[in-house]
């Protein structure tokens, strides 16, 4: 006599028609990357065509070097919007982390390189707490909450600056040689940046706790009642997302030595585009660390070749626009997809399931 579940499908089949669409997915969004990838690799050879100086070696160092702290921002905000949340603070953090980094470098000239990057992450995480006590605690909208950190954060660091900067020769040479020092020819920048994101990449992938990310996101009340602590582990995210705006602000000063309040504008649109483009789906439980990586340089690059091909700023904003739109569409159909193969597979399994 064959088991059925609740739903009277065979019980024995249930998970492996799940693993099956699980599959499906994984394929789906794999393709969606590689479309980023076939993306970028057209845009370069169309630029470089135009202007073969943008292929020269200081031209990808440069391009590279932005990317990496765009990576930084997308990762973390990855790791939230992952949770059906998401964060639109980071900008302002970064800025706000930033600035606390080059005060306490002014102060303190001798400050080594490895204390400046804990102490923008520990500025960062401690905004993020901010960020997801209110969510958490507060039950209010992520949206909402970090709509208003965004203003609240930005105007502490305008009321901080008192209209001031910080410019490049009142920073120790040190922390600036840091911005553009490399390691066998690698910038540390995009070192950091690169183990920010395998980091990311393994834990969401091989941890309980990175999984249980993913579980949130695809159905919050399935996870509460299967025993997933979902407050915790969106506090979690928001202080990940945090630490990683902190991480990028200390980055952000190295790589341009001028430091002001209005440092990190605007980031929290691109990074957002970045990791929607990148695959990670606006509606949560899908998409990875390394598709919204590859969106942040799929950015970068356009933000770098528009120019180049003599192509007006407008448009830079427009196809940023039209990625999104597109990619939320494409999440639509994806999202549709697998769950017109989970009803035909329940369906088999009622059909073919008799006792």
């Amino acid at each position: 006599m064959t088991l059925l579940s609740e739903n009277g499908a065979p019980a024995t089949d249930r998970p492996a028609a799940d693993r099956a669409a699980r599959s499906r997915t994984r394929t789906l969004l794999r393709a969606r990357e590689l479309g980023i990838v076939l993306a970028l690799v057209a845009l370069v050879a169309v630029t470089a065509v135009a202007n073969p100086r943008f292929l020269s070696g200081q031209s990808v160092r440069d391009l590279l070097l932005g990317a990496s702290i765009m990576v930084v921002l997308a990762v973390g905000q990855a790791v939230v919007v992952i949770t059906r949340n998401i964060d639109l603070s980071v900008g302002s953090v970064l800025g706000l982390s930033a600035f606390a980094v080059g005060t306490l470098l002014q102060a303190a000239p001798g400050t080594p390189v490895v204390v400046a990057l804990l102490v923008g992450i520990g500025f960062g995480a401690g905004c993020g707490l901010v960020n997801g006590a209110l969510v958490r605690f507060g039950n209010v909208p992520a949206l909402v909450v970090t709509l208003g950190t965004l203003y609240i954060f930005r105007g502490v660091g305008f009321f901080w600056a008192g209209g001031q900067q910080i410019n490049a020769d009142e920073l120790p040479g040190h922390f600036l040689a840091f911005g553009t020092a490399s390691v066998l020819g690698v910038p540390w920048l995009i070192l950091i940046g690169l183990v920010v994101l395998v980091a990311a990449g393994i834990v969401l992938r091989s941890y309980r706790s990175g999984r249980e990310l993913y579980a949130m996101g695809s159905n919050p009340e399935a996870a509460r009642l299967a025993g997933i602590p979902t407050g915790r582990r969106a506090l979690a995210a928001f202080v990940v997302s945090g630490a990683a705006a902190g991480l990028a602000g200390v980055l952000f000063a190295a790589r341009f030595g001028t430091i002001d309040a209005a440092a990190g504008t605007g980031y929290e649109l691109d990074v957002v585009a970045a990791v929607v483009v990148g695959g990670v789906a606006v509606f949560g439980g899908s998409g990875t660390v390394w598709g919204a990586a590859l969106g942040a340089l799929l950015l970068t690059t356009i933000g770098s070749a528009l120019p180049v091909l003599g192509i007006d700023q407008f448009w830079q904003q427009a196809i940023v626009g039209a990625l999104i739109l597109l990619a939320i569409g494409i999440d639509r159909l994806l999202a549709l997809r697998v769950a017109a193969v989970l009803r035909r597979d329940a369906a088999r399994s009622r059909t073919g399931g008799t006792s």
